[in-house]
């Protein structure tokens, strides 16, 4: 229970200095996002002071409070679940883009990132226990794609499997003429097919990394001396493998892909730009572009709590799975 409470007090001070933080960042950039609709609704006709003040009420940007008291503000909000109203979506919440653009990042990202990484574990698990065969002489080429920028990847199988064979389509998340959104089999089938291209190019510059640290991490394990044990007591090799080594080797691994998860909420901001997915990230790219504050802090505030929930559940999980790291702290 003392390694739990000691956990969550962790993190609750995390989480506060990064409330903090996102409070703060948008604030240094340049620009004021009251400017930015005050412009755009000066192009419809004249903006009165007291417009301008009202904005800056709704906004919660009023420039001339001081900063400690926005940042109380702020607070406050955050404890009312009101993340304010957005620039460039304007007039609709943050929390219904967030709403609207979640769903599509976790379903693309997240189960990209999961195909990922299960299957670079199993390969580099099988890598690693048969050293020097045709796939341990595969990780070469598999690292190769991750060391290639993804912008490039991505373009390459957007112009071959999009352009010139037209397997997948060129942009988008679903084919907006001929489907209705809601849970019915031709969007559903739609979004999948939309969704695979991109998914493809996130696996394949992604699964090289999980292949590699797996496979070094079961060649240190085989080394050790309880599976020379094991070995000596007749115990059948896949047992050694799944029970001996794969289970301690993958230790580093389940921390990588925790963090990984969390930051899936972050979504890719080149996968969604290059194939036009409206995810979290293009969300995310037309905010700061906005100056966006309240989209910016909505964003960010979610992808901090994934992120350190994400890593409170491995440090739980790491205590389960090595009792070892639970007794040291």
């Amino acid at each position: 229970m003392t390694f739990v409470l000691r956990k969550l007090g962790f993190y609750a001070v995390a989480l506060w200095a990064a409330l903090t933080l996102n409070f703060l960042i948008p604030r240094l950039m340049p620009g004021n996002p009251v400017d930015q609709l005050v412009s755009k609704l000066a192009q419809k006709g004249q903006v009165t002071p007291a417009t301008r003040e009202a904005i800056e009420l709704l906004l919660g940007a009023n420039t001339s409070a001081p900063l400690w008291e926005q940042y109380v503000d702020y607070l406050r909000q955050l404890a009312q679940g009101d993340l304010g109203v957005s620039v460039t979506y304007f007039p609709a919440p943050v929390t219904q883009v967030i709403g609207q653009t979640l769903p599509w990042t976790i379903g693309l990202i997240g189960i990209s990132t999961v195909i990922s990484f299960v299957l670079g574990v199993g390969l580099g698990t099988l890598a690693g226990w048969k050293r020097g065969s045709w796939l341990d002489n595969l990780i070469p080429v598999t690292t190769m794609f991750q060391s290639v920028p993804y912008f490039w990847l991505a373009l390459i199988l957007l112009y071959l499997l999009g352009s010139v064979w037209m397997v997948f389509p060129l942009n988008g998340g679903y084919d907006v003429y001929t489907t209705q959104i809601g849970w019915n089999l031709p969007f559903v089938g739609s979004v999948i097919y939309y969704g695979t291209l991109p998914a493809i190019t996130i696996v394949i510059s992604s699964v090289g990394g999980w292949m590699v640290g797996m496979r070094n991490m079961m060649v240190s394990t085989l080394s050790e001396d309880y599976i020379l044990t094991a070995e000596a007591k007749g115990i059948a090799p896949g047992r050694i493998m799944r029970t001996y080594a794969a289970r301690n080797a993958i230790l580093p691994s389940v921390s990588g892909f925790a963090i990984s998860l969390g930051f899936v909420v972050a979504g890719s901001l080149v996968t969604e730009a290059v194939f036009s997915y409206p995810g979290v990230g293009s969300a995310l790219l037309s905010a700061v572009n906005s100056n966006d504050y309240a989209l910016m802090q909505g964003i960010f505030l979610v992808i901090t709590i994934s992120v350190l929930g994400a890593n409170l559940l491995v440090d739980l999980l790491y205590s389960v799975i090595d009792p070892r790291t639970r007794a040291r702290s």
